[in-house]
């Protein structure tokens, strides 16, 4: 079997709103077709149209090429060798950020047509199943621009994530720093009061966790705050600090009564081994596109059991992404939890509509998938709506 072609789509939700730090508004997904007729699909956590021109580029030389001249013409049901023959290939370009990030959407796409070629879910390829059913975390954020709001919303999601079943979610609790969402602006004392209110309202037995996103911008105030945060049962606090301060990282974690977590924005195996062992997180938090696809992600999970740590993934995207770490899962016993943005607890209509066939949660459980591959499938009518809604962008852009 060979690749005989990408397919890219640069993907908006029609209703986004530019002063909403979520990526969940807009999405670059990948097909990948070959010539037996099997077609995969993947997608990555990255500004979409950067990540189609890191496929479609043309190459210059044989250390600069564009990832889709690469993969054309590669053995699809190889993931792993076609990966680092695309590293290798992209080096001056890429080796790390956007263009790794890239390669994870089309390395989703072939872990999915190797499924299907074989007539197994994705996991079967992956590894051995470590469990019976899998644990996700509710991921709430509301979007509102003053504090009163936020918080009273915050409540009414938390307390309809439990009834939904969940057992475990986390707070989006970012008031300051780069991703101050809605321009919320408030002092950090605010964060504790989201946390406590809500630990009132879901009770002792619910697990939170509680996302800062960069917030603090020195290793002392985050000290100052997070250690208050003990009588809450605080699960892990995660990206408190800027990605790259991990000598600050280390020290707030020995420093600290709450696991710290990290993650998310790294590319490659290479940049989550720097985060472990000069970071000293406690939770490694690969997303899966962006690490660069389910080959590298595995790697991090594999490195993660070597170093005694937990790995919960990021996942700010579709059901697509969902599925993904619905598989990972299924073969990491150290995972107990991966992130879940709930369709009816979010704004995104990317989130809610673009595929079919989603993996479910039920009871606070996400079953172990068994369908061929990812084992989901694209929503045409969805999709055309939010590419139309991309073309519009770009065409006021230009």
């Amino acid at each position: 079997m060979k690749i005989t072609k990408i397919e890219c789509h640069v993907l908006l939700d029609p209703d986004y709103d530019i002063g909403a730090t979520s990526s969940a508004q807009d999405d670059l997904v990948v097909e990948v077709h070959t010539d037996e007729g099997i077609v995969g699909i993947g997608e990555t956590d990255l500004n979409p149209w950067i990540a189609r021109e890191c496929i479609e580029a043309p190459g210059t030389h044989t250390m600069d090429q564009g990832l889709g001249s690469v993969y054309i013409g590669m053995n699809p049901l190889e993931p792993q060798k076609a990966w680092w023959d695309a590293y290798q290939a992209t080096a001056m370009t890429g080796r790390r950020g956007a263009l790794v990030s890239a390669m994870g959407a089309i390395d989703i796409a072939l872990w999915d047509i190797a499924g299907k070629a074989a007539g197994v879910p994705t996991w079967k390829l992956l590894g051995e199943k470590s469990r019976d059913h899998l644990g996700a975390y509710a991921s709430l954020q509301p979007e509102v621009s003053n504090f009163d709001a936020y918080l009273s919303s915050m409540l009414v999601w938390a307390r309809s994530a439990k009834e939904m079943g969940f057992k475990a979610a986390k707070l989006e609790t970012t008031f300051s720093g780069p991703y101050a969402n809605m321009g919320i602006r408030e002092k950090d004392e605010r964060m504790t009061e989201v946390i406590s209110a809500v630990r009132n309202e879901v009770g002792p037995d619910f697990i939170l966790m509680v996302d800062v996103q960069y917030a603090f911008d020195s290793l002392e105030r985050a000290q100052k705050t997070i250690s208050t945060w003990a009588d809450f049962d605080v699960y892990f606090v995660e990206t408190p600090l800027w990605t790259d301060d991990l000598d600050d990282y280390r020290a707030l974690a020995e420093s600290v009564p709450i696991k710290i977590a990290a993650g998310e924005w790294l590319t490659t195996h290479y940049e989550f081994d720097a985060l472990v062992n000069q970071g000293g997180v406690a939770v490694v938090q690969p997303d899966i596109g962006r690490v660069g696809g389910l080959s590298e992600a595995l790697k991090v999970t594999q490195m993660a059991a070597r170093k005694g740590k937990i790995v919960v993934p990021h996942l700010w995207k579709t059901g697509l992404s969902v599925a993904a770490a619905a598989h990972l899962a299924t073969v990491t016993p150290h995972m107990p939890f991966f992130e879940f943005l709930p369709p009816a607890l979010c704004e995104s209509r990317l989130r809610k509509e673009l595929v079919t066939d989603e993996v479910k949660l039920s009871e606070g459980k996400v079953s172990i998938p068994e369908k061929p591959g990812l084992g989901v499938e694209l929503n045409r009518d969805a999709l055309e709506i939010f590419k139309e809604a991309a073309l519009k962008i770009r065409a006021k852009a230009n």
